[in-house]
This record gives C-alpha cells, sequence and structure tokens, in this order.
C-alpha cells in the first residue's frame, strides 16, 4: 500500500467537501482501518459500523472551526478515533453481554383476572353511587378524587375557603360512604350489573 501524504491543499478540499478528495479519503483509510480492526473484532458488522463512525467524527472535526489544524496529522487523527470509537465499542458490548449473561429470566407473571375482573365490578359500583349522590357532592369528589384537581382550584370552582371545603369533603364522603354500603349490603357484596 502507498502511503499518501496530505497537504493544506488536500485539507482544504476535504472541508470544502470535495466528491473526489472525499472518495479518496474513505478508500484510503477504509483499507488501514479494516487491516487495523479485523485483527480486534470477529464481527464483520462491528468493523464496519466502528469504520463509519471514525469517518463521521473525523470528517465533523475536519468541517469545525475548532477541530484539526495540521494536515500533516490527519493520518494519527484518523487513528486515534478510531481507537476511541473502539474503545466504546469494547465497553457497551461488556455491559450488554454482562447484562444479559447475569441477569436471571424475569419471572413469569400471572394476570390475575379475578382481581381484574372484580376492579372492575368495583369501579362500576362506584360510577353507580356517584350518580346516585346530589349533584353538588358528585361533583366535589370527582373534582378531588377522578380529576384530581388541586384543593385550592376546587375551593375557587365552589366559591368556599379551604377550611368550610373540608366540611364539605367530609358531608360528600359520608353521604358516599352511606350509598356504598348500602349498595353493598343489597348485591350481597358484590357490585349490581
Amino acid at each position: 500500500m502507498d502511503f499518501f501524504d496530505f497537504d493544506e491543499a488536500y485539507f482544504r478540499r476535504l472541508q470544502g467537501r470535495d466528491p473526489l478528495t472525499e472518495s479518496h479519503f474513505v478508500a484510503y483509510f477504509s483499507d488501514l482501518l479494516q487491516i487495523k480492526l479485523r485483527s480486534r473484532l470477529r464481527s464483520s458488522q462491528a468493523i464496519e459500523d466502528i469504520k463509519q463512525e471514525t469517518f463521521v467524527r473525523v470528517l465533523a472535526a475536519v468541517r469545525s472551526e475548532a477541530g484539526i489544524r495540521s494536515p500533516e496529522r490527519l493520518g494519527a487523527f484518523v487513528n486515534s478515533v478510531c481507537n476511541n470509537v473502539l474503545m466504546e465499542f469494547y465497553r457497551s458490548s461488556s455491559r450488554t453481554e454482562q447484562a444479559s449473561e447475569a441477569a436471571p429470566d424475569p419471572p413469569d407473571k400471572p394476570i390475575d383476572l379475578d382481581g381484574l375482573l372484580v376492579t372492575e365490578q368495583t369501579c362500576q359500583q362506584v360510577r353507580r353511587v356517584l350518580d346516585q349522590l346530589p349533584e353538588k357532592d358528585k361533583r366535589l369528589l370527582r373534582a378531588l378524587f377522578l380529576e384530581e384537581k388541586e384543593k385550592d382550584q376546587v375551593c375557587r370552582d365552589f366559591g368556599v375557603d379551604r377550611n368550610y371545603l373540608r366540611v364539605l369533603v367530609h358531608r360528600a364522603k359520608q353521604s358516599f360512604k352511606a350509598l356504598y354500603e348500602r349498595s353493598e349490603r343489597s348485591s350481597g357484596g358484590h357490585a349490581v350489573p
């Protein structure tokens, strides 16, 4: 393989995105990176990924204002970037392998169909009880417990202060509890469809 001397003119063409210069750059360093990476990696896909990431980073540095200042050191820079990408690959691979090998299979979580049914029945029963409440109590309980509004907002909506809100909530909860217990007794402990 012939080694290429990178000069200022070549570097300026690379910065200017000249297609022929970019093609030469990629072809020249592809061969060198392939030799380097083939001795360190088994996967051809990993080799290709590391080469691509190296080119992306190097070309970004070439085109940035704070990037490379010495065109003659371009080869050393490409090699250093490749080493960094390779180290990142090793670190991420070892974390992935350790996590996948060390972690036991998660236990199967059985689906509690009875619990889901009871929960759905309870929700239906709560809705029915709420519908039986006086309008003011229904609006108050929905605002606080279903819509989870801030108490200050509920006070403004109902035109009351925080102390009186406590009284209203207590009364509404007592009414709800009485209706709910009555509903439970009449259905034998199950929600009425």
